[in-house]
């Protein structure tokens, strides 16, 4: 009883453990036994089929394998085959008529880093290492003159470039009495609509069946490293409005077989931290879709197929099929406003809010909240963190009561301990008969500190996961608040113009865990003074390790986001007002006074 601080953070950790075990054992696994149950039926399912009709796109023969000498140059991978600019507020690039592919885009709005002024890419054509690429087409058995494929040279029959307000009509007559017309048109967002017609002019009916792709031939080294945020295939499944999300990481992606579902509508795709290629049905048709990977020389391809229920036409007549294909940022209002127009399910979920989304969307709605009003996302991570201290403002005022009032008795509690020594038990007994009777709970102070840690967690993945916190600048230094801080102690924070990280074997340790910026040291100033105001343990080496370990999370928080450490060190601050003004109150001896005391003796 005499070591209460250790205890409550033995309490709090014991706690938080139980707590992700029994939300992994009673929610997540249940769920995750449903979906590979269904799952298992559905492909015994597909395996039992024996009719004839068109096969996903992957397992035709006209796919060609990926080259394997790549080029560097990007105009030399578009080739000499015509192509189509693609040109609007939020993207930049062309189509080609080479098989109808949406292979060239950029993302204007977005740089590759902080300092560059060089737009994310997207989509590359295929003839460069890491190839990706959007494709829709039509599959067929006996079709006399066949039905376009990966390299069939479209005709452009209308239209110049693809904007928000011209679209482009593309052609292609197979020879045999099929005409094929395609009309893309593309949004002010991310959004691009595939409208194909199939007319049937032969004397036979034949069957066809529409097909989306979304191709990655290869991973960057620097995609599927993630931890805290999923990266790799990404698709919402289902039927009659009931649905769920599949999610296949890149590194575990290649080990799998493919996986298939059975769906009405629902979207599916790949997805990077901030970006997403998603294909989209209409949602009342009945689709199969597909992840696999398929090796393509020395290339692993990894592939998102998506595949229409098949189509019977007859002579003289035509079908249409219309597609959506979602190529961009994934920013909360942008996939909001798609769900709702075009009734997708779950489809804010591309963004990985965590198994905590009913509380990391809640808080990066307050975030944005008072972004709207302020203008600073940091300024917003401060009145977020003024909000939470104000829900828990009760609970704070009886834990630092509880403390206050500890720390008053710290004499009466020394007495105890040197009465008892050596009887433990007896120590524990008269303690706990002290609290009692001045009516204290040693526990109080391990509340606030249960609640903010899911808060904390929560504020973590908004940073990590949001766009909208990408790049997004404080004030001074701090320009990226979803980064550590970029300043560093061994160059004295700017001063002294050199990089660290040049330093032979020990470089990246200077950056890394060594390299402290003013936030974190910051942090650590804070959290040294708040647990100096809390009663210290009475165990001498219980109170060392304690004193110990604000230097220690310093270095542990010194990586994290600088965003993160705004809304901690600031949290920290709060408290320790709050804390000063409840120990003056009860007359508690705290660290504040007594440094006030002494600068005042010194100016005596």
């Amino acid at each position: 009883m005499n070591s209460d601080n250790n205890r409550n953070t033995i309490i709090f950790i014991v706690v938080t453990v139980i707590f992700l075990f029994a939300y992994q054992a009673f929610v997540l696994q249940p769920q995750a036994d449903q979906r590979k149950a269904a799952q298992k039926a559905r492909t015994e399912a597909v395996a039992e089929q024996t009719q004839a009709g068109p096969a996903l796109p992957t397992d035709s023969a006209d796919i060609p394998p990926a080259p394997t000498v790549f080029v560097t140059d990007r105009q030399a991978a578009l080739g000499t085959a015509s192509r189509v600019a693609i040109e609007t507020d939020k993207l930049r690039g062309s189509l080609s008529l080479e098989g109808g592919k949406i292979d060239d885009l950029y993302l204007l709005g977005y740089d590759q880093t902080l300092h560059s002024d060089q737009p994310v890419e997207l989509f590359r054509p295929q003839g460069m290492e890491y190839a990706y690429f959007a494709q829709f087409g039509w599959l067929g058995t006996n079709v006399a003159g066949g039905v376009p494929g990966l390299d069939t040279p479209w005709r452009l029959t209308d239209g110049e470039t693809l904007t928000p307000a011209t679209p482009v009509t593309l052609t292609w007559d197979n020879g045999q009495g099929l005409r094929f017309t395609r009309v893309i048109s593309i949004d002010d967002q991310y959004l691009f609509t595939i409208t194909d017609t199939v007319a049937n002019f032969s004397a036979q009916p034949i069957t066809v069946a529409p097909y989306g792709s979304v191709r990655r031939q290869g991973v960057p080294p620097t995609l599927g490293r993630e931890m805290i945020s999923h990266e790799g295939a990404i698709g919402t499944f289902g039927k009659d409005g009931r649905y769920s999300t599949d999610q296949v990481k890149y590194k575990d992606w290649a080990k799998k077989p493919p996986i298939r579902e059975e769906s009405t509508g629902g979207w599916l795709g790949i997805t990077d931290k901030f970006w997403l290629a998603a294909l989209i049905p209409d949602q009342d048709e009945a689709i199969e879709a597909e992840f696999r990977v398929r090796e393509q020389g020395a290339v692993k391809s990894m592939q998102a197929n998506m595949l229409g229920e098949a189509v019977t036409i007859r002579p003289g007549r035509q079908i249409t099929e219309t597609r959506h294909l979602f190529a961009g940022a994934k920013r909360n209002e942008i996939l909001k406003a798609y769900e709702d127009s075009l009734g997708l399910p779950r489809f804010i979920y591309a963004i990985d809010w965590g198994m905590l989304f009913f509380l990391t969307r809640p808080i990066f709605m307050i975030v944005e909240f008072f972004y709207g009003l302020l203008g600073n996302f940091g300024l917003a991570i401060l009145a977020l963190t003024v909000v939470v201290k104000l829900v828990m403002f009760p609970l704070a005022n009886k834990a630092y009561e509880s403390m206050s009032k500890m720390r008053k008795l710290q004499p009466k509690m020394e007495e105890i301990k040197k009465k008892y020594e050596g009887d433990m038990q007896k120590q524990q007994q008269e303690t706990m008969a002290l609290y009692q009777r001045e009516k204290i709970n040693p526990l109080a102070g391990c509340i606030p500190i249960l609640i903010q840690i899911p808060v904390f967690y929560a504020l973590y993945k908004v940073l990590f996961v949001t766009i909208e916190m990408r790049h997004a600048p404080f004030f001074g230094w701090i320009q990226d608040l979803s980064s550590r801080d970029p300043t560093n102690i061994w160059t004295l924070f700017g001063l002294i113009p050199w990089d660290p990280g040049s330093v032979p074997l020990i470089g990246g340790l200077l950056v890394g865990t060594l390299g402290l910026g003013v936030l974190p040291i910051f942090y650590g100033l804070t959290m040294w003074l708040q647990m100096a105001m809390n009663p210290p343990p009475p165990d001498p080496m219980q109170r060392k390790i304690f004193g110990f370990m604000p230097f220690v999370f310093t270095f542990i928080m010194a990586p994290f986001a600088a965003g993160l450490l705004v809304y901690w060190a600031w949290n920290n601050i709060l408290s320790i007002i709050q804390q000063y003004i409840i120990m003056h109150r009860f007359k508690a001896e705290n660290p504040i006074d007594t440094f006030i005391d002494r600068i005042r003796k010194k100016a005596a």
